[in-house]
């Protein structure tokens, strides 16, 4: 039991670099600290420190509280993952536990930009696109993938962000997404003779898209995890 409560509690950032050979080149790199399934944890130090200036955005994969949450924890995770970078966001089905009016509310006064089925478009100096997707929670029954595309063009390097990898079933190859950033099943959580009902994060190619699943960083229901470490991460995308 106490080793799987420091499992729970790990404070790692997970450095990952994924080549693309479309990626637009006059970008060079971009950083995106990615962080999913925070529910009940107040970010560590630590992490902040680590990443800190090194990412060009930070990337919220939804569950950012739960029911039973305070708005001033929330706050108080807000304010540390600004010192990093501008902040995104994706809802997740657990941000919906409590009244999402007033989660809203304090996402657009700490400056959050809110992907809900919607994107936000970056240009480089030779106009090339680079793209960040999000769709509202799948579970709601809130996404509009289709919504969010309109907002892309069709000639652009393509990031989506969904915090259930359900998104996967609706992903068809003429859309050009080249990657997709997903949470939601804390890479099983705890793992029983190396069963779980969910398999352990990690990235995986399905067609022509890369599916990257984190384990999260909080827990639901116990504080406990097994075989599947709570982490954060440092993704470096860059073209071949």
């Amino acid at each position: 039991m106490v080793y799987m409560y420091k499992e729970a509690y790990e404070n790692r950032v997970v450095y990952h670099e994924l080549i693309f050979p479309h990626f637009p080149e006059g970008f060079g790199k971009i950083q995106i600290f990615f962080i999913s399934d925070i529910h009940k944890r107040i970010i560590d130090d630590s992490i902040v420190t680590e990443v800190k200036g090194k990412a060009d955005m930070v990337i919220i994969g939804g569950d950012l509280l739960e029911k039973g949450v305070s708005l001033s924890k929330v706050k108080t995770n807000l304010m540390k993952l600004k010192e990093i970078g501008p902040v995104f966001f994706v809802w997740g089905n657990n941000d919906y536990e409590i009244d999402y009016h007033l989660l809203d509310a304090v996402l657009l006064e700490h400056g959050v930009k809110i992907l809900d089925n919607t994107a936000a478009v970056f240009e480089s100096e030779e106009n090339e696109r680079f793209v960040l997707l999000g769709i509202d929670d799948i579970s709601q029954e809130r996404d509009r993938l289709d919504l969010a595309l309109l907002d892309a063009g069709s000639d652009s390097f393509k990031v989506l962000v969904s915090h259930n990898p359900k998104v996967m079933n609706q992903i068809q190859e003429e859309q050009h997404i080249s990657l997709v950033l997903c949470g939601h099943t804390h890479g099983g959580q705890i793992h029983i003779f190396g069963f779980s009902p969910f398999k352990k994060g990690g990235i995986e190619k399905i067609e022509n898209t890369l599916l990257f699943i984190s384990n999260g960083y909080g827990t639901t229901k116990l504080p406990l995890r097994l075989g599947a470490k709570a982490e954060t991460h440092l993704i470096s995308l860059r073209k071949k």
